[in-house]
């Protein structure tokens, strides 16, 4: 899966290219020591995932796609998203056969939508989400499965647009038939084949405390804004998402950084 209009409808760039970046070094003058501003949302996010990261564990990349983050051009963002090698096995899920392609992979299983998770219970010491949560159209089933197949102190890990972000509000008044040629303009590295549908029933934090109850689950998910994104290369666009993002709330900041583990 990966995807949608912030990492494939309306925000998260794949990785954005040199024109990009030398705008954003604009705004943040640190993007020219190594590639990422101090508060990149991968960076943040796949920080924690990787401190979570023990030799013995099994970890299932849930919506593994085709592994688009192997493609990014900074390399010390390639290598904090590739946990393969970081632990005893990455086992990727999708519906969609493009996992086959996955290099970040140790395993890849192809799965159906609407069917139950092909693993045991407690199998899985973390899960790892990336641009996923935004696409399930059965937030009930999903949540089960998840909390079925990770074990008792195990940490689910998502990273997804708030439903009351920006990307969030903009993916849900654009119709899904427009989003692709919507990021031709605002993101111009996107590629067609990472734009799916999105419902976004998993993406605000009541949602997920209903999914994943605090009796059987601990909740540690915060909202996160990082750079601004979707601004078609134009600096004054950056700087007005930059101002947007400042003075929101936390519900209506653009990502969510969800942490979940079970009790």
């Amino acid at each position: 899966m990966q995807s949608s209009i912030e990492d494939t409808h309306c925000g998260a760039a794949p990785e954005t290219g040199a024109s990009s970046l030398g705008l954003l070094a604009r705004l943040y003058p640190e993007i020219q020591v190594a590639g990422f501003a101090r508060n990149d949302q991968h960076v943040v996010f796949f920080t924690q995932v990787n401190a979570l990261l023990e030799p013995h564990m099994t970890v299932l990349d849930f919506g593994a796609g085709r592994g688009s983050s192997a493609e990014w051009p900074i390399p010390f963002k390639r290598r904090l998203l590739d946990l393969k090698g970081k632990c005893a096995k990455v086992v990727g899920f999708d519906v969609d056969s493009a996992i086959y392609g996955n290099p970040q992979l140790d395993e890849a299983i192809l799965g159906a939508v609407g069917e139950p998770l092909p693993f045991p219970d407690a199998h899985f010491d973390v899960i790892v989400s990336r641009a996923t949560f935004e696409h399930i159209a059965d937030p009930v089933a999903c949540a089960r499965e998840l909390g079925r197949v990770l074990k008792p102190g195990g940490w689910l890990c998502a990273w997804t647009p708030s439903r009351w972000g920006i990307v969030g509000l903009g993916a849900n008044l654009v119709p899904n038939r427009l989003h692709a040629s919507v990021l031709r303009h605002l993101e111009p590295t996107r590629k067609d084949q990472d734009v799916f549908p999105t419902v976004y029933k998993m993406n605000t934090g009541a949602a997920l405390r209903r999914l994943f109850p605090e009796t059987a689950f601990r909740h540690a998910t915060y909202a996160f804004s990082g750079p601004p994104s979707y601004h078609a290369n134009r600096l004054w666009l950056a700087r007005l998402w930059q101002l947007y993002e400042l003075f929101m709330p936390p519900p209506a900041r653009k990502m969510l950084h969800i942490f979940i583990q079970k009790r």
